[in-house]
């Protein structure tokens, strides 16, 4: 599974990054700190998972014609046929809103890291089942 990091701050997606590539099948293909350098890499590499910062800066301005949460994860996946969201977040409140808005996934950034990763397995990424 080929994965792009989208979080604002280093630690985190460092982490995450020495994380993920300890397991087999996830490949972390390119990070971003802000929403219009994840746009950009979403269709220069076409990862099949997006791990999102709920509250990744420029978000909303980056998709500025998208008034809702729903829309923007729709534009994304328009982006990127095919692509997973697992949502992130320190906030464990905003679970509800993001799988609302369409995430396949939330994961609180306060969970241990295995949920994280029995999370990825359980993705559905091109009709395949992990």
């Amino acid at each position: 599974m080929r994965i792009l990091l989208a979080d604002d701050q280093p630690e985190v997606r460092s982490a995450l990054r020495l994380l993920l590539e300890q397991e087999a099948g996830l490949e972390v293909v390119a990070e971003a700190g802000e929403a219009a350098c994840m746009l950009a890499l979403l269709e220069a590499v076409h990862p099949d998972l997006l791990l999102l910062d709920w509250e990744l800066p420029g978000l909303d301005a980056s998709l500025s014609r998208v008034r809702t949460r729903r829309a923007m994860l729709s534009s994304l996946r328009a982006l990127c046929p095919g692509l997973s969201v697992v949502t992130l977040s320190g906030r464990p409140e905003v679970r509800r809103a993001a799988l609302a808005a369409g995430a396949d996934a939330f994961v609180s950034k306060g969970d241990p890291p295995e949920h994280l990763l029995a999370t990825l397995r359980g993705i559905d990424v091109g009709g395949v089942v992990r």
